[in-house]
């Protein structure tokens, strides 16, 4: 669960980004813009990734043992390195969303 930021961040922005370019031949036929929407949505995807990272950072933290040797795996690094990827794919994300706002994707 601490990466669960990077992973669905990742995957969210991956998706996206592959929706923006698979739409425009359907928004062109059909004039409707869903581009922004579905970004949104992918988005808020992203920032749910981020939310889970950021509950076991704080599940670890009221455990006590955060950073034990015989643990092997640093869980609070992964909690911060998720919660960071989180916010950078849903920011990516909205700003994707930003420009389709503007551009349809059927200008010449």
């Amino acid at each position: 669960m601490p990466w669960s930021g990077l992973a669905l961040g990742a995957a969210a922005w991956a998706v996206s980004t592959q929706l923006n370019y698979a739409l425009v031949p359907w928004v062109c036929a059909t004039g409707i813009n869903v581009v922004p929407a579905v970004a949104l949505a992918l988005a808020l995807l992203a920032a749910a990734g981020g939310a889970l990272s950021w509950h076991s950072w704080r599940k670890l933290a009221k455990s006590g043992s955060l950073e034990r040797p015989e643990a092997g795996f640093p869980h609070r690094l992964g909690a911060a390195v998720g919660m960071s990827a989180a916010a950078l794919f849903t920011l990516v994300i909205l700003l994707h969303a930003s420009a389709g706002l503007f551009f349809s994707g059927c200008e010449r």
